[in-house]
Formats: structure tokens, C-alpha cells, sequence
């Protein structure tokens, strides 16, 4: 999915941007790792994660997160998003498929900014909240 034109006029409470989906891969945390500078042995080394008592290697939680900012970037367009939090709910695993989905719950002029709120949250391919989460996007108007 590629970012799209979106304008606030084209937007209503209720609506939902495309889903984005990606299956977490041990390669993926080792990437993650080397880009990112985190390298806590619990995303990387299986020998250290299940010494701790986890099953295994998890996912970070800002690769995640940035999966639902790449979703949100390609719906709402890249420079428009003015605010963007998120909490945190689960682990991901290596193996779970995980999914966005991103649902526009207010419109509101402020100041000539027009504002589009939406709440937003990755699971994975049971349906189970990983993260969680709100933003804000200043959409241009046709007008």
C-alpha cells in the first residue's frame, strides 16, 4: 500500500483506512536491532530470552509502533500527522501476522487546521491487541 490523497471533505466519522499486514520474522529483529541500536538479547538471542523464562525472542515494541506509523502515514499522508500516541498491550511473537487497523472517530475545524482523530491498534491474526493506540492528522480541504 502506497500513501494516498486523502482531503478532509472525503473523510467521515466511521471510516477505515486500509489495513497493513506483515509477518514478524526472526530477521526482522535482527534488522530492527542493527537500525535502532536496541540490542536487548530478549529480541535477539533465543539462548538469553528463554533463560529469562520467555518462550523465545520477541518483537520491539517500536517496530510495531512503526508499523501502525507507516499505515497512518500512507492513509493520512506523510506530513500531515501532527499527533501520534500509542500504548503498548502485548508482545509480538516471530511467526504472528500482524495487522493494522486505523478507524477515523472525529472531524473538527481548529484555527483553519482541519483535524481528523483516529484510533488505531495492531493484532495479530487471532484478533489479539499488540498495541494500541490515537492520532491526530491535519488534512488539506478541496476547498
Amino acid at each position: 500500500m502506497g500513501e494516498q490523497k486523502l482531503f478532509y471533505e472525503d473523510v467521515k466519522e466511521g471510516d477505515e483506512a486500509p489495513e497493513f499486514a506483515h509477518t514478524l520474522t526472526r530477521t526482522d529483529l535482527v534488522m530492527y536491532a542493527g537500525a535502532s541500536g536496541d540490542f536487548n538479547p530478549m529480541h535477539t538471542d533465543e539462548v538469553a530470552a528463554k533463560e529469562s523464562g520467555l518462550p523465545g525472542v520477541f518483537g520491539h515494541g517500536m517496530f510495531t509502533a512503526g508499523l501502525l506509523g507507516k499505515a497512518l502515514t500512507d492513509y493520512v499522508g506523510v506530513g500531515n500527522l501532527k499527533r501520534y500516541k500509542v500504548r503498548f498491550t502485548k508482545q509480538t511473537w516471530p511467526g504472528e501476522t500482524l495487522s493494522t487497523r486505523i478507524t477515523v472517530t472525529a472531524k473538527r475545524d481548529d484555527g483553519g487546521d482541519h483535524l481528523v482523530d483516529l484510533e488505531c491498534q495492531v493484532v495479530n491474526q487471532q484478533g489479539e491487541s499488540k498495541l494500541q493506540g490515537e492520532a491526530t492528522a491535519s488534512l488539506p480541504s478541496r476547498v
